[in-house]
């Protein structure tokens, strides 16, 4: 037997509603081909202590796509990092590391800011 109510993924535990339900949004964002993407490049200190991180920024897509994208730019800088709100961020200085990669993967619209 199914609740009624069940909890979501955006928080919602109960409502006293009874013909209130849950909205399902699936919304299958296409990924743009590399050639397409204007990705931006940033060196970035604020609010973590004084350590210096690269932020990738301007990636259009798929979430599982940025996923995959920031582990190959950590794998390739050889440093950890993660991605949050739309952006990839690498610990360290890596923005010319991470400018040669994405050219050479065909990501020509890459520009350090």
């Amino acid at each position: 037997m199914s609740k009624k109510n069940k909890p979501d993924s955006r928080g919602y535990i109960y409502s006293t509603d009874p013909s209130f339900s849950f909205e399902e949004k699936n919304e299958d964002i296409l990924t743009l081909p590399p050639a397409q993407q204007s990705l931006r490049i940033v060196l970035d200190t604020k609010h973590r202590a004084g350590k210096t991180v690269t932020i990738i920024y301007g990636f259009k897509g798929s979430g599982d796509d940025l996923e995959a994208l920031g582990k190959k730019l950590k794998n390739y800088c050889g440093t950890g990092g993660s991605v949050k709100d739309g952006e990839i961020i690498i610990q360290g200085d890596h923005r010319d590391k991470v400018l040669q990669w994405l050219q050479k993967n065909g990501y020509k619209r890459a520009a350090k800011v």
